[in-house]
């Protein structure tokens, strides 16, 4: 069988994306837990909340270690295994990812390490500093990665220049405030924050049942719930904004989500199931509610959402038109180094180059997009439909998750307030079980994200397929089975140092300034 190296290539990215990625969205949630159960501490100066912190603290600890080793090695497979992807865009992709290294991590990892070993050594007011700031650069972090990332949703401020074959930066600031990077940063911290409640939320349920620690475990309940609450809220309004920015700007995206075939009048309905046939292109047993996804796509009553069919059809313009612009490219490249390109030429581009990379969806088929016949046109068009049974599924999956869990933290908010924390048993086995759902829906979540966009690796500008780098195909199946193999050893050790974290407990705790309190002053119990 003959080996693929861009669907190798994209093997080895999604697994070691998709594994990093099990340990970020805990460490944003624990980070900001964590600093919220350290400033009641330091506001009461009750020794359990020291106690609490320090605690979900070491399981932060382990989570961070094994997710920072893990990043590292997305990092390289750049420029091993996207070394054109590299060399087109790295002007643009390269500067957030800079920045995320010499600034996030760099603040994030320095922090770290004195939030573990300053506890005796720095005031309750100066550790709840340092533990902040590892929590805002835990988010810096991401919210870097992710103005890189939405820049390939969304390449906005940066052009081609036909004389180094590269795209550039025209407006930082507009890379930075890329309206989907934001909406992506927020939607996706918001879920991490959901999965370090839950997670809270479900290990605090499991003492409650075993009867151990149970003065943490409530405690450690009512800030999940209450935490996650406002977390679960929030993604389900920061994911309406990133869909709304997906119908402007990744209109195949959006209906793949909704295996929308065809243009339908507005306001679109909203599928909630159904089993998208893409060799037929239908829908089988679909089942609708009228209305609802013209309204979250468009926020109106008379805008209608574009079906597949007729995005391939505009793909078939934007190719023709990329063609034009490819000519004028290799007509530029043809004349004497130095000499000034003639201006009918320059605004031949200009007005097309927008679309350069449609043509370049032709080279699959053949060499010079030029001569590309109307059949390799219309297979090209046809190419720039993702896989739509996926997309749909993965979202359902998601969306229903989310649903799980704004119910499970309102259930166990309410809980809280009436004191009841102990039971029913089992709702308390309840959130147990949850435990492994957020990962579930932000992994369902990224695919989505990520599988929407094929056949792009750069939204319009850049086939995933001219980007891989030229590796011998036996080469990739190497790596992947040797990071498979790392990665399961590395998951086992991860998963072995949290149950043995969380199976012995809290250690007991002495906070020396306590000794320096009058009895008399010392907060009661």
């Amino acid at each position: 069988m003959e080996l693929d190296i861009v669907a190798l290539s994209r093997l080895q990215f999604a697994l070691t994306a998709l594994y990093h990625f099990l340990f970020v969205p805990l460490t944003l949630g624990l980070s900001i837990l964590v600093a919220i159960m350290e400033t009641v501490y330091v506001m009461t100066g009750r020794p359990i909340w020291r106690q609490m912190t320090k605690f979900w603290g070491v399981l932060f600890g382990i989570n961070f270690a094994i997710g920072v080793s893990t990043g590292i090695v997305m990092e390289f497979q750049f420029g091993m295994n996207w070394s054109y992807y590299s060399h087109y865009v790295g002007d643009v992709f390269g500067a957030p990812l800079a920045i995320e290294g010499l600034m996030a991590f760099f603040l994030e990892a320095t922090f770290v390490g004195l939030f573990f070993f300053g506890w005796d050594r720095l005031s309750r007011v100066g550790h709840l500093t340092v533990t902040w700031l590892m929590a805002l650069g835990t988010n810096f972090s991401a919210l870097w990665i992710l103005i890189a990332n939405g820049w390939m949703q969304n390449p906005a401020g940066a052009v081609f220049n036909p004389e180094t074959m590269r795209m550039e930066v025209s407006s930082f600031y507009d890379v930075l405030m890329n309206p989907v990077a934001q909406a992506k940063f927020v939607h996706t911290v918001s879920a991490g924050y959901v999965c370090g409640a839950i997670f809270v939320l479900g290990v605090s349920a499991w003492y409650v049942l075993k009867g151990r620690h149970l003065e943490l475990a409530k405690r450690s309940m009512t800030v999940a719930a209450s935490f996650g609450l406002a977390a679960s809220l929030s993604v389900v309004v920061l994911g309406d904004e990133s869909g709304y920015l997906t119908s402007e700007h990744q209109k195949m995206k959006l209906a793949a989500i909704e295996a929308m075939w065809r243009t339908e009048p507005p306001p679109a309905s909203f599928t909630i199931v159904g089993f998208p046939d893409q060799a037929a292109r239908e829908t089988h047993y679909a089942i609708h509610i009228p209305w609802v996804m013209g309204l979250i796509g468009t926020r109106s009553l008379d805008t209608p959402i574009m079906g597949i069919n007729e995005l391939t059809q505009r793909a078939e313009g934007f190719i023709r038109k990329g063609v034009i612009a490819y000519d004028a490219l290799q007509k530029i490249r043809g004349l004497p180094r130095g000499s000034a390109i003639p201006e009918d030429l320059r605004k031949t581009f200009e007005e097309n180059g927008k679309d350069l990379g449609y043509a370049l969806l032709l080279k699959r088929y053949v060499d010079d997009p030029r001569q590309a016949t109307p059949e390799q046109i219309l297979r090209a068009a046809n190419d720039t439909v993702p896989m739509v049974a996926p997309i749909f599924w993965l979202f359902r999956i998601m969306v229903g998750c989310g649903l799980i869990f704004i119910a499970l933290t309102a259930v166990f908010f309410v809980q809280s307030a009436r004191r009841r924390l102990e039971g029913p048993r089992w709702l308390l086995w309840l959130a147990v079980l949850a435990i492994p759902l957020p990962w579930i829906a932000i992994e369902a979540g990224w695919m989505v994200a990520e599988l929407g966009r094929q056949p792009w690796v750069i939204e319009g500008v850049l086939p995933t397929a001219l980007a891989v780098s030229s590796l011998g195909a036996h080469t990739v199946l190497m790596t992947i089975i040797g990071f498979t193999a790392l990665y399961l050893v590395l998951i086992v050790i991860e998963m072995k140092l949290m149950l043995r974290a969380i199976r012995k407990g809290p250690e007991p705790d002495h906070d020396p300034e306590a000794a320096l309190v009058p009895a008399a002053l010392a907060p009661a119990e």
